[in-house]
């Protein structure tokens, strides 16, 4: 969560405690909550109208695919899963026997 591990967070609990007193801190989580799902109904409704405007093409936009990393290894994914047809020439040989060296060309080295 945000990077913040248990220890870390049982000290802005206690500093929370502390600052607001325990008669405020109910009233303030409530108000945090209310935040954030207004937030994330704004962040909903934004990724519907980017959905709508960029049409049926891009129905199954997530806003997590716009990150460059994402993009990155989608691609890289699809080009991985491509058939190389380096690949399955070489893997058409016979296998090696036991002790049997591959083969080496001199030139291509």
């Amino acid at each position: 969560m945000f990077g913040i591990g248990f220890g870390e967070l049982v000290v802005i609990v206690f500093l929370a405690v502390l600052v607001f007193g325990p008669d405020r801190l109910p009233e303030l989580a409530k108000q945090a909550g209310q935040f954030v799902r207004k937030l994330r109904g704004f962040a909903n409704n934004a990724r519907d109208e980017l959905r709508a405007e960029l049409g049926p093409e891009y129905a199954d936009l997530e806003l997590r695919d716009l990150d460059p990393r994402t993009i990155v290894r989608k691609h890289i994914a699809e080009v991985l899963a491509e058939d190389d047809p380096v690949v399955e020439a070489r893997s058409k040989g016979r296998p090696l026997a036991t002790g049997e060296l591959p083969p080496y060309d001199r030139d291509a080295t």
